[in-house]
């Protein structure tokens, strides 16, 4: 399932509801629908920022692995796996933060779920 961050500072941010679903935890926020306040953004970024250092400090611990076991002919032969993919914390919040910093600056609210 997706979420849609939306705000009048920025454009759509479009992210999984399993990754959006930690940096809404950690505000105390609700996954399925809620509004961070202009208020609010401050401290959002904040919180974001130190969870963004502590995955940088610990880059083993915050890997999202992707391993496809595909199979590369018809015969089904070819065992040979594709490569792992990894997608760091900072990498998949990066346009969340941002919409956040754009908030901040223009005193917008930041919606999902609404």
């Amino acid at each position: 399932m997706l979420i849609t961050f939306k705000s009048k500072a920025s454009t759509e941010v479009t992210m999984y509801k399993e990754h959006a679903r930690r940096v809404l935890e950690m505000l105390d926020k609700n996954v399925d629908q809620g509004i961070i306040t202009p208020a609010e953004t401050a401290h959002a970024i904040a919180l974001i920022e130190a969870a963004v250092a502590e995955s940088k400090a610990h880059p083993v611990s915050e890997e999202v692995k992707r391993d496809i076991d595909a199979h590369h002919n018809d015969d089904r032969d070819d065992n040979d796996h594709e490569k792992v993919e990894t997608v760091s914390f900072s990498t998949r919040v990066y346009p969340l933060l941002e919409m956040l910093h754009a908030a901040h600056k223009m005193q917008r609210e930041v919606m999902w779920g609404i």
